[in-house]
């Protein structure tokens, strides 16, 4: 049997509940708010993570990642995909639900930007034997069924020295107040039913089931948010939201 079997790695209802809101990953006053708010603060980690531990050849200050191949899996609309290409990467970006793969391609075309959207799974990329120097996947673990399924097929697409960044939410009851009763119900930042609790992992079996996956875990960093400010920074609190970088490594 496949290890990787479709019902392992995706959640087709879950492919459909985002599908759906596909015209609505650029409001950033919409159900999408949350994620243009955290934007910034991942963005650094993933930069940050990169320049130490890989130095890619920087042509200016603001293309620090020309040279390299990242590799976002369950892109959406491109929130990520897009400030990783003014920074010089060459992206490849993936989600499984078609909608949301168009309106992205659509919104990079009109900003000019080149990203390879595509509109298929991680499973396809890996059946080609395709690597990447990074491979980022945020806010994604915590809608497949199968974490452990869907990271062993995530980090066969790292080449080996390459990086691995994933952002999630902790299984904490702090987590779900605030992720699930307060983001969903109370300020209503999220559609309800967005989130699942029984599918968020806590930093100690994310990184059980990176080691599992051939890869090691470096750097851990949560992410807080200012009420007053409403901004996001990283933070050293993992309650709810966290960041965490894995390498792979130097030999296959």
């Amino acid at each position: 049997m496949n290890q990787h079997a479709p019902s392992a790695t995706l959640d087709t209802a879950e492919v459909a509940r985002f599908n759906a809101l596909a015209q609505q990953w650029w409001d950033p006053h919409g159900n999408f708010r949350p994620l243009h708010q955290i934007g910034p603060a991942r963005l650094q980690f993933i930069r940050d993570t990169i320049a130490q531990r890989l130095p890619a050849r920087k042509t200016s200050q603001l293309r620090v990642l020309d040279g390299l191949r990242i590799l976002d899996i369950g892109c959406g609309g491109g929130l990520i995909a897009e400030p990783l290409a003014r920074l010089g990467a060459a992206v490849t970006a993936i989600d499984p639900a078609p909608d949301t793969i168009a309106a992205a391609r659509l919104h990079a075309e009109g900003h000019g930007l080149s990203v390879d959207y595509r509109a298929e799974r991680a499973e396809t990329l890996a059946a080609a034997a395709d690597t990447f120097d990074v491979v980022v996947c945020l806010e994604v673990v915590e809608h497949v069924p199968d974490i452990r399924a869907f990271l062993q097929v995530a980090s066969s697409l790292v080449r080996p020295g390459g990086l691995l960044i994933v952002s999630t939410i902790n299984r904490t009851l702090k987590s779900y107040a605030l992720a699930i009763v307060g983001a969903e119900y109370v300020l209503r930042w999220l559609p309800v039913g967005t989130h699942q609790w029984n599918r968020f992992v806590t930093p100690d079996e994310l990184a059980a089931h990176l080691r599992g996956s051939g890869l090691q875990p470096l750097e851990t960093r949560g992410m807080a948010y200012n009420p007053f400010q409403e901004a996001w920074s990283l933070s050293s609190d993992t309650d709810v939201n966290y960041l965490m970088a894995a390498q792979s490594g130097e030999k296959a």
